[in-house]
């Protein structure tokens, strides 16, 4: 099934670990086989990771951007779930934890990230926290 983009003048995303932006116009791209893509708004630099939350969706982001080393980052995944789920009491966030880990599991990291957006929306509601980047809503590409 095809994937269609629509691009903001300037927009950058990752196409398979490339970064591409988008020139001076509204573009669309359909994308016709399996890629790894993600939108700047969803791309979540190292210098932001200062959360609980946002250190689950950090290694899941680079085991999807970067596949091939999935292994690599997995093992911080892990640890950083776990110490999540070592503090939270909410059966839903919970539940919302086990899918995610499910789906690193099955290598199935974009719908992982989807869900750890929930786990950041869940922190910044407890929290307050106003990153400065990557926004807790929006859609994905």
């Amino acid at each position: 099934m095809p994937l269609k983009l629509s691009l903001k003048p300037g927009e950058r995303f990752v196409l398979n670990g490339a970064v591409v932006q988008n020139g001076d116009r509204r573009a669309v791209l359909v994308l016709q086989n399996k890629a790894s893509v993600l939108r700047e708004k969803d791309i979540m630099q190292e210098e932001d990771v200062q959360t609980p939350a946002r250190r689950i969706y950090f290694p899941v982001m680079m085991m999807y951007l970067d596949e091939g080393n999935a292994e690599k980052y997995y093992g911080e995944f892990v640890q950083r779930m776990t110490e999540f789920m070592g503090v939270i009491a909410n059966p839903d966030v919970l539940a919302d934890c086990v899918d995610i880990s499910k789906h690193c599991m099955e290598r199935e990291y974009y719908k992982a990230l989807m869900l750890c957006r929930k786990l950041i929306e869940y922190e910044n509601e407890r929290l307050g926290y106003v990153p400065s980047g990557l926004s807790a809503g929006g859609d994905a590409g």
